[in-house]
């Protein structure tokens, strides 16, 4: 399996939610490069290297079991301490187009369950993730 850094763990992550539903549209792009610029796990992060680690995690995703390979290449380089986080960015990107469809569901369940996120854990984020998408 592939080796990847914490950094790039955490943007395969989104990318799979994001290609959940076999398209990654506009607004979950822009969020995709919104939590790169914005969050500081991310600080050290070079953000022009965004589009050639997304576009490995496609490339990944488009081979037989692809995305089997994603969430195991994902659960075994992401450290225990950036789980939640990983869980907590992949709600954000499930959220961006302020619909959650059973695809993305699907994925965040085996994301949950892949990193060994609990249940009330996972709510939390959940609902967190709903709360800062909500429009006036």
């Amino acid at each position: 399996m592939a080796q990847l850094d914490p950094h790039a763990a955490l943007i395969y992550t989104m990318v799979v939610v994001s290609a959940a539903d076999g398209s990654m549209d506009d607004d979950e792009l822009m969020t995709i490069g919104d939590v790169v610029r914005h969050l500081p796990v991310f600080q050290s992060f070079d953000e022009a290297e965004l589009p050639r680690v997304a576009a490995a995690c496609a490339s990944l995703l488009n081979e037989e079991d692809g995305f089997d390979a994603v969430l195991t290449v994902i659960g075994e380089n992401l450290p225990a301490k950036l789980r939640e986080t990983a869980y907590a960015v992949a709600c954000d990107i499930a959220a961006a187009d302020l619909e959650v469809g059973e695809d993305e569901m699907t994925v965040l369940r085996q994301l949950r369950w892949r990193l060994g996120v609990d249940r009330l854990a996972a709510a939390a984020i959940e609902r967190g993730a709903k709360a800062r998408r909500q429009t006036v």
